[in-house]
C-alpha cells in the first residue's frame, strides 16, 4: 500500500460474504439516485479486474494447462517407443528429432503463458494504483467524510481502494508458483509421476483458492456495486 494511503483508515482483509443489502429506512441516499463519475469510473476498473482474472484463468487452465499435458505425452510416447526397441538397436533418427522439437515447441509454449501472465498481473497493478489516485481526487473535490459514505449499498469508496490490493497478492503468488513449474517441467528427465505432479498443481492454482477473483471479489461486487453485471 502506497504511503499516500497510510492514513486511510479500514477493517484489515476482506471478506468473502458482504454485507447483505437491507431495504433503507429513510429517503435513499444520492448516489443511489443519481450516479456521480467516481461511480461509474470504480465500476468500469472493477470489471476490467475482473476480466483480467478471467483471461488469467483462460491462460493457465487452456493454453497452459494443453502445452504441459502435450509435453508429458510426448515424453511418454518417446520412452515407450524406444522400450519396445530390441537391445543394440538404435531408434530412428527423425523419429527422436521430431519428438524433441515438438517438446522445445511445447516448452514455448508454457514460457508464452508465463510472459502473459505477467503482463497481466502489471495490468492489475496498474488498476490498483489508479484506485488509489480516485480516491485522492475524490477526497481534494469533495472531502474525507464524503469518500467514508456508502457509494451504493454499505462499502465506501475508501473501503474499496484499501481492500482491494489484497487481491495482488495471491496473483503474484500464482505467478511465482507457475514460473516455478515449468522450471521443473523443463528438463526431459523428469519422471512421469513428477510431471503428474506437476500438472496437478498447475491446474488447481492453490493461491487463487481462496484469494482469487472468484473466491472473493465476484460474491462482494456482486451485492455492493450497484448495475454489476452477471459474471461469464
Amino acid at each position: 500500500m502506497s504511503s499516500r494511503l497510510a492514513s486511510f483508515r479500514g477493517p484489515s482483509t476482506p471478506t468473502s460474504s458482504p454485507v447483505a443489502a437491507r431495504q433503507p429506512s429513510g429517503p435513499a441516499s444520492p448516489s443511489r439516485l443519481s450516479e456521480l463519475p467516481h461511480h461509474r469510473t470504480l465500476r468500469s476498473q472493477l470489471l476490467d479486474l475482473r476480466n483480467i482474472a478471467y483471461e488469467w484463468d483462460e491462460r493457465v487452465s487452456g493454453q497452459g494447462l494443453k502445452a504441459a499435458s502435450s509435453l508429458v505425452d510426448a515424453r511418454t510416447e518417446l520412452d515407450n517407443e524406444l522400450a519396445m526397441l530390441s537391445v543394440g538397436r538404435q531408434p530412428a533418427y527423425p523419429i527422436v528429432l521430431e519428438k524433441l522439437h515438438f517438446m522445445e515447441n511445447c516448452i514455448e509454449d508454457l514460457h508464452d503463458v508465463i510472459r502473459r501472465l505477467d503482463k497481466l498481473f502489471q495490468k492489475m497493478v496498474k488498476i490498483i494504483k489508479s484506485f488509489e489516485i480516485l480516491l485522492h481526487e475524490v477526497h481534494k473535490t469533495k472531502g474525507w467524510r464524503f469518500v467514508e459514505e456508502p457509494l451504493w449499498v454499505t462499502w465506501s469508496l475508501e473501503k474499496f481502494v484499501t481492500k482491494l490490493p489484497y487481491i495482488l497478492k495471491p496473483y503474484r503468488r500464482s505467478l511465482e508458483m507457475h514460473i516455478d513449474l515449468v522450471e521443473q517441467l523443463r528438463p526431459h528427465d523428469v519422471t512421469f509421476e513428477e510431471s503428474r505432479r506437476i500438472i496437478a498443481q498447475w491446474q488447481a492454482q492453490p493461491h487463487l483458492a481462496q484469494g482469487g477473483w472468484d473466491a472473493v471479489w465476484e460474491d462482494i461486487c456482486a451485492v455492493e456495486v450497484d448495475r454489476w453485471s452477471s459474471p461469464r
